[in-house]
């Protein structure tokens, strides 16, 4: 009786993929689909299909098995293409949902899945509402989407609209003790270089602001990137790193969720600041709406301005204030 049961246990267990290649706002959004996924299917193995920076990442996912690297090489690298389309075979799944709908996961689509509508490919276009284009509905905030994809693919969905990132976090204890971080409010005024246009001017500004009415009770911090830790000398706060390189992204994500408050451009530390449930503030100019992104949430919320150059200091630290109290 016993190997009759684990034998019907072995039989009715498949292997499920996810594809979420980036970026890291984006997966941090991705949280909530990923468990609702899970939950759905809990007696199956979900796998996802990601990039490099965010292996170690994905890993602590306690719903994610395995995570499957794709170097997103050319397509015309015909020689990767079939290595990792035969290694993707290779498991044998069940199903896949694309929560990354792109041209190259619908690319993707064609080669394993090609006649494949929702029961087996879970995508934006083989879930498109009728008589909607891709292109308007991908006007709709990033979570209604992923709900609507979910739905209609069977998927039961609790969390999707509710994204839970508190799963990246890890012990920085040390850290903290370091730089004595006891009550911080946390700093992102930096962006992509080639995505300049989402940079706020004034923080130094607001800096001082904060000094002022605060004093000694707040600390401000920064944590720059890799990328921003010669940019971070101009700005009059504090930055956390951790042996002169910069924090870890679970790293990063605690100092995130253990802060006071967060003030931050649209970058990825923004969405996980959402994500992880902190107080917070996040400037948008006209390069897109805090709506599209679904980035506010309860306690973390947008200014939203046609020119970051004209959204004044006094504004935000007003904002600051009203959030705080």
């Amino acid at each position: 009786p016993y190997k009759s049961i684990l034998f019907q246990i072995i039989i009715i267990m498949s292997n499920i993929l996810i594809i979420k290649h980036g970026s890291l706002g984006d997966i941090a959004q991705a949280s909530g689909a990923i468990q609702d996924i899970s939950d759905n299917h809990p007696n199956d193995k979900l796998y996802i299909l990601s990039t490099k920076p965010y292996y170690n990442l994905l890993k602590k996912n306690p719903n994610i098995i395995d995570v499957i690297i794709d170097k997103r090489l050319s397509r015309f690298n015909l020689v990767y293409l079939y290595l990792l389309m035969r290694k993707i075979k290779k498991y044998k799944f069940a199903k896949v949902y694309d929560l990354q709908n792109s041209n190259r996961t619908g690319f993707y689509k064609k080669i394993l899945f090609p006649k494949a509508n929702s029961d087996i490919w879970s995508s934006t276009e083989t879930t498109l509402p009728e008589n909607t284009k891709k292109n308007d509905f991908d006007k709709s905030s990033v979570l209604n989407r992923f709900q609507h994809q979910l739905n209609v693919s069977g998927i039961k969905t609790d969390k999707v609209t509710k994204p839970d990132f508190s799963w990246s976090c890890e012990d920085i204890s040390e850290i903290k003790k370091k730089y004595n971080l006891n009550k911080y409010v946390l700093l992102f005024p930096f962006s992509s270089s080639h995505l300049t246009i989402k940079r706020w001017p004034y923080y130094n500004e607001l800096i001082a602001k904060i000094k002022k009415t605060f004093s000694d009770d707040l600390k401000i911090v920064t944590a720059p990137g890799h990328n921003e830790i010669k940019l971070s000398k101009d700005i009059d706060a504090e930055s956390i790193l951790d042996n002169e390189r910069s924090l870890n992204i679970s790293q990063l994500s605690s100092l995130i969720k253990e802060s006071y408050f967060v003030i931050s451009n649209d970058t990825g530390p923004a969405h996980m600041a959402a994500h992880l449930n902190v107080k917070g503030l996040v400037l948008f100019g006209s390069h897109t709406t805090a709506k599209k992104v679904s980035i506010e949430r309860e306690h973390f919320k947008a200014i939203q301005v046609s020119d970051l150059t004209k959204l004044s200091a006094d504004k935000v630290f007003q904002r600051m204030q009203e959030a705080i109290n």
